[in-house]
């Protein structure tokens, strides 16, 4: 299922904006961020949290890199080490991202419908998933945060859809 958006639904848009979602299917691609922070598997969890404090993220995708494309095999987040590591008094001078990756990596595809991603997150119990293309490379991630983005820009040009339903008929109405 493609979520596309009615015509007309959002009135104060530019005619680009209109026709993108006029024309558009909308999909996980269109939503996730492509500007994501990686790490290989033996990159020490110093590293780790250093990446995401100077890059101000939460986590990091631990790929393998293959004929030069990145694929994605893990996922470490900042919740991973502090529960995994530093709640437990882990010595964490000889730990590296491959020991507190996930281990189930769920991801989705580039191109998948939202409410698909939406499942595939609340099935597996996790708030961010890699976005890879159709060969499986890394192309992205999708957080919950991102989501609720998206649902709120929707339910924004919702709302502007019964603001701009009044203006019309107020204009109908007050025709001779």
């Amino acid at each position: 299922m493609h979520i596309k958006m009615p015509v007309g639904l959002i009135p104060n848009h530019s005619t680009s904006e209109q026709r993108f979602f006029e024309d558009q299917q909308m999909v996980i691609g269109d939503i996730s961020q492509r500007d994501l922070v990686t790490c290989e598997r033996d990159s020490s969890v110093q590293e780790v949290a250093a990446l995401m404090r100077l890059q101000h993220v939460g986590d990091v995708v631990i790929v393998e890199t293959e004929n030069g494309v990145k694929r994605p095999i893990g996922i470490v987040t900042d919740r991973d080490l502090v529960i995994e590591l530093l709640a437990t008094e882990v010595d964490t001078s000889s730990v590296c991202a491959g020991d507190v990756m996930s281990q189930q990596l769920v991801q989705v595809n580039v191109d998948d419908d939202i409410p698909a991603a939406i499942d595939a997150m609340r099935d597996a119990g996790v708030r961010r998933m890699p976005v890879v293309d159709t060969h499986g490379a890394l192309v992205g991630i999708v957080t919950v945060d991102d989501l609720i983005d998206w649902l709120a820009d929707v339910l924004k040009n919702l709302g502007r859809l019964i603001v701009h339903e009044r203006e019309v008929e107020l204009k109908r109405r007050s025709k001779p």
